[in-house]
């Protein structure tokens, strides 16, 4: 169980975004004013990695774009992710932290396969211990073991494909996550399960939309 703590980072996450987003190809342009708006976390179950799903609306009226950015937050460097590196942070409590995009994290890509198996529960974003109720999944059937290897991550132009692998299913799933959000339940034709969340619009209602989809990569 993470432990959420009322304290400051320096720089902030959204500090951090601010500088990191526009070297992203998803990222529609202009200077960026990253607003969180929305997200969950999930649960490391060794303790050591914060997980968050963070949704952030940068722009303003229609012109307003919501993006989803996948972090996790770790105590050391991760080995061969300096690629995947958003930045590092002086925690109030935890002290130094390593920020990642986590669709590169192979702790995340494992709890995300979790959760859209049934075998994880989104937690609040800001409080410890409480479940997201909020968070609707719609579970892919699991093969094989719970516990899910990366094999590699692919970014698309509004999207990231992580590749994930348990050793006893006959194919590898495709863990796509959304980076541009849009309104809207439904998970698309073709793939196999979903996750769909909330996040706060410019004018003060709420959107739901899916999060991530999985879809089995049958041959890879």
């Amino acid at each position: 169980m993470a432990v959420i703590h009322q304290t400051t980072m320096q720089p902030t996450k959204l500090e951090l975004l601010t500088e990191w987003l526009p070297t992203r190809a998803w990222h529609a342009g202009g200077e960026p004013r990253p607003a969180r708006v929305g997200g969950f976390r999930l649960d490391d179950p060794a303790g050591e990695v914060g997980i968050e799903f963070m949704a952030v609306t940068d722009g303003e009226g229609a012109g307003a774009t919501t993006y989803l950015v996948p972090l996790t937050y770790r105590g050391e460097p991760l080995d061969g992710a300096e690629h995947a590196l958003v930045g590092t942070s002086e925690h109030g409590v935890l002290g130094k932290r390593w920020i990642y995009d986590g669709a590169h994290d192979p702790v995340l890509a494992a709890q995300l396969y979790a959760l859209l198996t049934g075998r994880a529960q989104a937690q609040a974003q800001s409080l410890t211990d409480v479940p997201d109720l909020t968070v609707a999944v719609s579970p892919v059937t699991a093969e094989g073991a719970a516990e899910a290897e990366l094999v590699r991550v692919t970014d698309g132009p509004d999207h990231t494909d992580v590749v994930v692998r348990t050793p006893d299913a006959p194919a590898p799933l495709t863990l796509r996550v959304r980076r541009v959000l849009d309104a809207g339940t439904d998970v698309p034709p073709g793939f196999e399960g979903g996750v769909t969340a909330e996040w706060r619009l410019p004018d003060g209602t709420t959107a739901r939309g899916v999060f991530a989809v999985a879809l089995t990569v049958p041959g890879a």
